[in-house]
């Protein structure tokens, strides 16, 4: 579609297009649900109110609007403990440090909740690596099937790394070996969960970095095995944690707004490493 000036107008040159935007002025479209005053709130072809609310749990809902996805309950509650697992109040975490410094502000506790959430939309820690982690598996599985070994998989991947096993879902960066997967794994047994061949290949390349790396997987890793055995998708998956460590954030929140504000971290001017140009004079 293009956009031409003609006599001091701006007009699309493509009729089609024009044609589409003309529907849509005015009108809100939704392909996922609405609210019909005095016949009830859909979400996904389910009424919420006759079908899903007292009878499904609030983890269920949250997967269903997160993927368009209904799943049955025990599934529902093994992401509630991977919620849990993955939202510390500890203010030392990044994101957690956040609102730490927004109760010490004294902002709103939605404001707080919602700018710590947005840090955890990092490259390298948080949600927005599960989508590379589920690729890796996900890629791996396919390699694994068309004959491919779990060293082979690793081999290839150190060779295009200069000998180093970057791996998402595997190394941790702060300490050795994750103490959430052995909590995880009693979850999944407790709920009935078999492993399945993303997760059994996961374990098998654990068992070769461990072997010759001396590193093993991290929760994202399993996270993204896990869930690659329910038929998720990359972006599926993503989606499905966009909150995910809301509650640690409030938790640091309010322990800071029940302190004296602005004592979060406080500095002092011969705490800053200034390395800008040297003390001078202001000019007359």
């Amino acid at each position: 579609m293009k956009i031409m000036k003609s006599n001091d107008k701006f007009t699309y040159s493509n009729s089609v297009d024009v044609d589409y935007l003309n529907q849509r002025r005015g009108r809100i479209i939704s392909n996922t649900g609405g609210w019909f005053p005095g016949k009830g709130v859909f979400t996904h072809g389910y009424s919420m109110l006759e079908e899903l609310i007292g009878e499904k749990s609030y983890f269920q809902l949250l997967i269903l609007n997160a993927t368009g996805k209904m799943v049955e309950k025990p599934l529902a509650d093994w992401v509630e403990a991977i919620y849990g697992c993955l939202s510390w109040p500890d203010p030392r975490i990044w994101c957690n440090q956040i609102g730490a410094l927004a109760g010490a502000a004294r902002t709103s506790v939605v404001a707080a909740t919602a700018i710590g959430s947005m840090a955890t939309d990092s490259r390298s820690y948080g949600v927005l690596p599960l989508i590379e982690g589920v690729s890796f598996i996900q890629s791996a599985l396919a390699k694994h099937k068309s004959g491919m070994s779990a060293s082979e998989i690793i081999l290839e991947i150190t060779k295009a790394n200069r000998g180093k096993p970057y791996v998402v879902g595997y190394i941790r960066p702060i300490a050795k070996g994750d103490e959430r997967l052995e909590t995880m794994e009693r979850v999944s047994k407790k709920l009935g969960f078999a492993i399945g061949k993303h997760l059994a290949l996961a374990y098998e390349i654990e068992k070769v970095l461990m072997e010759e790396f001396d590193e093993g997987m991290n929760i994202n890793g399993y996270v993204s095995a896990f869930l690659s055995d329910q038929g998720f998708e990359p972006q599926e998956i993503y989606q499905l944690f966009s909150m995910l460590v809301s509650s640690g954030v409030t938790a640091c929140y309010l322990d800071t707004l029940n302190q004296p504000a602005n004592t979060f971290l406080p500095l002092r001017c011969d705490d800053i490493d200034y390395q800008g140009a040297v003390y001078r004079a202001v000019p007359d």
